[in-house]
């Protein structure tokens, strides 16, 4: 059973933005932040990444480096170049609304080049409230410790080239191909650093856990109960619910709750189905029962959310 592949099979980009940038130094970049996830490789010269108020460390060509929650970060040739707000060069060079238009800019003082490929993406409501929500500020995948190091280089030339050529279907190929950089970047983060902390990342790492995980994910609307999961991966509730508890800091049954929850989110920022099938798609029988259940997560009714997320897209 591909645990991992269960879990991201809703978890998806929405869109994603690309940028190529040619760098000579010296040069140094400031960004306050995005509101979506960042993924960045530089070829030819290397340059230094700093990320909030973290010490400035250094990447090489073909490295990657996702910012999950679009950190602040300052990106430079040397650390002690003084940096120039990103803002400024995006409002001089870009040609167009951010979410529509690849960015293409040259900038520096003449000396070594650096050619960054960046793509700043969006992922669902799902993939936010679950994959996002317990990942690091930022993620570094050095090139020679990659599994697939060239697979995911040539991932992110094809993410940028397909972009910046904006031909038919551009807009959809771009999305696709960050949610195949996704699943290797959290496939490398989850094989080559287990997460200390308790969450279903580290849940994957065991394999009946794992197992349970994605039965829960692949039936949401099933009337799971915790007797029903141990005995689907061998073994007595109580050191089933002990286990999963240690590696997930919750209890198997919290973990189905906040599931549904996130996948209800979803599927409210689709607005494609009437609230009830919602309700009935996660495992609720009524709307006024769902409701609650979704307001005790939340913090607001399902109605809220949705107009909620109209504001932030509009």
């Amino acid at each position: 059973m591909d645990a991992l592949s269960e879990v991201l099979s809703i978890c998806r980009c929405e869109r994603a933005v690309t940028a190529r940038f040619t760098l000579s130094e010296p040069w140094a970049l400031q960004s306050k932040g995005v509101s979506g996830a960042m993924i960045r490789m530089v070829t030819g010269k290397p340059y230094w990444m700093q990320v909030e108020d973290a010490p400035p460390f250094l990447v090489q060509p073909d490295d990657l480096v996702m910012l999950p929650h679009g950190s602040a970060h300052v990106m430079s040739s040397d650390p002690g170049v003084p940096p120039t707000p990103f803002s400024e060069l995006i409002a001089r060079y870009r040609g167009g609304p951010e979410e529509d238009t690849p960015f293409v800019m040259t900038w520096g003082g003449g000396g070594g080049t650096s050619t960054m490929f960046s793509t700043l993406t969006w992922f669902s409501a799902y993939c936010r409230s679950t994959v996002m929500a317990i990942l690091p500020r930022c993620i570094h995948l050095r090139a020679s410790e990659l599994s697939v190091g060239g697979g995911l280089a040539g991932a992110m030339h094809l993410l940028v080239d397909e972009s910046l050529a904006r031909r038919s279907g551009w807009k959809l190929a771009a999305a696709r191909l960050a949610d195949l950089l996704l699943v290797h970047i959290l496939r490398e983060h989850l094989e080559g650093e287990h997460p200390r902390q308790a969450n279903w990342l580290r849940g994957l790492t065991h394999k009946s856990v794992a197992s349970a995980i994605a039965l829960m994910h692949r039936e949401p609307a099933r009337d799971w109960t915790l007797a029903e999961l141990a005995e689907a991966v061998h073994m007595s509730r109580s050191r089933f619910s002990a286990l999963f508890a240690s590696l997930v800091g919750l209890t198997p049954m919290e973990y189905l709750f906040r599931h549904r929850m996130s996948v209800a989110a979803g599927l409210l920022e689709e607005r494609r189905m009437p609230l009830i099938e919602v309700a009935e798609h996660v495992g609720y029988t009524s709307e006024k029962a769902f409701s609650r259940a979704f307001a005790r997560w939340a913090g607001y009714s399902p109605a809220r959310h949705a107009q909620r997320v109209s504001r932030l897209v509009s």
